[in-house]
């Protein structure tokens, strides 16, 4: 099969992440009809969450996700039979996602941890730097930010309780267990002394809103968790990661978009974050987003602002998580070393959010 020269390239496995590949190769015959080997391994590079590796059996193209190693701390968030089961629900009700096609049990597997298997959707996806071929010029970019909006505006209108997807969250009291939880979640990866970290979650707190109808949410709703048509850019073939979906405030899919939106007008530590190309011209600006959304939904989006600050909070946790994991040996990945930075530049940013009540930098 020919790699076009847009599409995500992967590498070989990290070392100490490798996979059994002699099982894996007899097990997915076993399982998947018309499968048939050798099977070949290689890993993708970005994520910084569940490993995701690229599995080439003949001209069949599958990718395999699988919780990190050493992610005690957050275990619930890499509960690979959920998100099969999320990608199982949604597929015919939102065709936006790739095709899950096996799940492995623990106790079946030999690495120890659960896993899943899915079909592959080729694509192009905007990462912080461009992907060979594409030109992201204005006109693309105001499209793509647009598309972004409406997408998110499709997402939230799935009939969650008619897909069978009620298992997966409970809606009632959603935003203080968020803030609880990740509070939490927090304390038990704290390595460094972050002022801010303890005076945003403390706000939060304390300044919990009225909560809009529950919808699906994606949680993690970013430009590199989109695969894009290559034959009628910019628009949507996929959604991916559906690993924190749940049921809950519409409003707080939408702050997560905005936590990972830098703008050219941000400080230059935001703007340095692998964010992708939010700042590039054409595209919207934050408050053109929530915008847009609210003229798409109809939702009142007034309480945006403490969605916004939660989400730049979890990312802080998210980021802090990773960076302890990193510190304590458990991963050998040396991106995962300036995850601490991270931290700091996004909890300063939430908490110049709570000094202004706005989306401004």
């Amino acid at each position: 099969m020919s790699t076009p020269e847009w599409l995500d390239r992967t590498r070989a496995v990290r070392p100490g992440e490798e996979l059994d590949a002699a099982w894996l190769e007899k097990y997915l015959a076993d399982k998947v009809p018309g499968l048939t080997g050798p099977l070949g391994v290689e890993q993708f590079p970005g994520g910084h969450s569940n490993l995701t590796y690229l599995l080439r059996m003949g001209e069949q193209e599958l990718v395999l996700r699988r919780p990190p190693f050493g992610a005690k701390a957050i275990k619930a968030g890499h509960d690979m039979g959920r998100e099969y089961r999320i990608l199982s629900a949604l597929l015919p009700v939102y065709p936006k996602v790739p095709r899950p096609l096996v799940f492995c049990a623990e106790t079946e597997s030999p690495m120890g941890v659960p896993f899943y298997v899915m079909e592959r959707v080729r694509g192009v996806i905007i990462r912080a730097k461009p992907p060979k071929g594409v030109e992201l010029t204005p006109e693309l970019m105001r499209k793509l930010s647009e598309n972004f909006v409406d997408n998110l505006v499709e997402l939230h209108a799935v009939d969650w309780r008619a897909a069978g997807l009620g298992e997966i969250g409970k809606p009632e009291g959603y935003l203080g267990r968020q803030v609880a939880g990740w509070t939490e979640r927090y304390g038990k990866a704290r390595t460094d002394d972050i002022p801010e970290m303890e005076q945003v979650a403390k706000w939060l707190a304390g300044n919990l809103p009225a909560e809009l109808a529950p919808t699906l949410i994606h949680n993690d709703y970013k430009y590199d968790n989109l695969v894009l048509d290559p034959d009628r850019l910019p628009g949507i073939r996929a959604v991916l990661d559906w690993e924190m979906a749940t049921i809950g405030d519409p409003l707080s899919d939408l702050g997560m978009a905005l936590a990972y939106w830098a703008e050219a007008s941000d400080p230059e530590a935001r703007r340095a974050l692998p964010f992708g190309p939010t700042m590039l011209p054409g595209n919207l600006t934050r408050e053109e987003l929530v915008a847009r959304y609210a003229e798409k939904s109809g939702r009142d989006t007034r309480g945006i602002a403490f969605h916004y600050v939660l989400s730049l909070f979890k990312v802080s946790v998210i980021a802090q998580q990773i960076y302890s994991r990193f510190k304590q040996g458990l991963t050998k990945d040396e991106r995962f070393a300036a995850m601490i930075v991270g931290v700091q530049v996004l909890s300063r940013t939430a908490a110049r959010a709570i000094e202004t009540g706005t989306l401004r930098p």
